[in-house]
């Protein structure tokens, strides 16, 4: 598909169209800090997926049918990979102890973050593909390792504690004990301190960069068009913080995320490195394909993880048989004979 002729005008309107959705979400959803509940949570991420929806509404509009399917495609793409990275902040917020009340906060500045960053990334990545378009083999090659990773397991985080990163600040900066509200830095005995929060964006920043390492060659897997590219990654960044608060209940029940998610990247990868072969002899991918294969992975993962988690508490919820002996923690029976080492050497 050749590239859209985007105008500057309608570049400009949909940054600002960004900009507004990030100040309606900050200073007037959350003007103040509060936890946010399930039931918001919900009507927030159906808020910023019907923003979303109407960019691509506008686009089937003005460009027809093609591009605004391309355009929901990277979305769906780039969403379903956002929610692996909901269990490293996830983490980071029990590490730091972060107040659920401040976490929104945090969370909007680590978005904002990702949005200038992930914009870079994107043109750059466009750019490249356009001037050198074997960088394309490379990125469908990185998909296809990266997806078999996953396949094995989900990436796990790296350890919080141990985090160079977070040790370099640590003795670069001076750190608060606890937390001063929303603040990422106060001052304290004529000296600027950081709090503990300023340590959480940080780090989410920088999980982030590790994520869009996986995500943007996918996107490009998609779509090269610039506008549709950006688009569809930037709206799907915007919403990440509603969709954090709407899955933090049930996060560690989608146990089997991380398979579904490694057979979206190895069948984009692979579409990727297909296409010198496929392209001479006239076959093509349609867009409608791949969209039904990334739902259907997500689909399945989802539910064998919704299957997996009924079976676990139905095995909870059976009755012990009366001296049958209860599992211990280390697979040993908690009523089992206790047996004196010592007594039995004598004998």
């Amino acid at each position: 598909m050749p590239h859209l002729d985007v105008p500057a005008w309608a570049w400009a309107a949909f940054n600002a169209y960004v900009v507004g959705l990030l100040l309606l979400d900050l200073f007037g959803f959350n003007r103040e800090a509060h936890e946010i509940e399930w039931k918001e949570a919900a009507w927030l991420s159906a808020f910023f997926v019907g923003a979303s929806l109407a960019v691509n509404g506008v686009i089937w509009w003005a460009y027809g049918h093609d591009p605004a399917l391309t355009f929901f495609t990277a979305y769906v793409v780039e969403k379903s990979l956002s929610v692996d990275n909901l269990f490293v902040i996830a983490v980071l917020f029990g590490y730091f102890a972060v107040p659920a009340r401040y976490q929104h906060r945090v969370l909007f500045w680590g978005i904002f973050g990702a949005i200038v960053m992930r914009a870079f990334m994107i043109l750059l990545g466009v750019a490249l593909v356009d001037r050198f378009h074997w960088v394309l083999y490379v990125f469908g090659a990185f998909l296809v390792l990266t997806g078999a990773r996953m396949f094995v397991g989900s990436e796990d985080a790296e350890d919080v504690a141990g985090n160079r990163v977070l040790g370099l600040l640590r003795r670069v900066l001076p750190v608060t004990r606890g937390y001063h509200g929303q603040r990422f830095f106060v001052r304290k005995l004529g000296r600027l301190w950081a709090t503990p929060l300023f340590l959480v964006l940080v780090m989410i920043e920088l999980t982030d960069v590790v994520f869009a390492v996986d995500s943007i060659p996918a996107i490009l897997g998609i779509t090269t068009d610039p506008f549709l590219a950006y688009s569809s990654n930037i709206l799907a960044v915007v919403g990440l913080r509603a969709l954090y608060f709407l899955l933090a209940g049930v996060i560690e029940r989608i146990r089997y995320l991380h398979v579904g998610l490694g057979a979206v990247l190895v069948f984009i990868g692979a579409k990727m490195l297909a296409e010198p072969f496929l392209e001479p002899r006239g076959i093509e991918v349609p867009t409608s394909v791949s969209l039904a294969v990334v739902v259907g992975c997500i689909t399945v993962a989802a539910a064998v993880s919704w299957a997996a988690t009924v079976r676990d508490h139905r095995r909870a919820a059976l009755p012990t048989p009366p001296g049958a002996p209860t599992p211990g923690g280390d697979g040993t029976a908690e009523n089992a004979p206790v047996v004196d080492d010592r007594e039995t050497a004598e004998r």
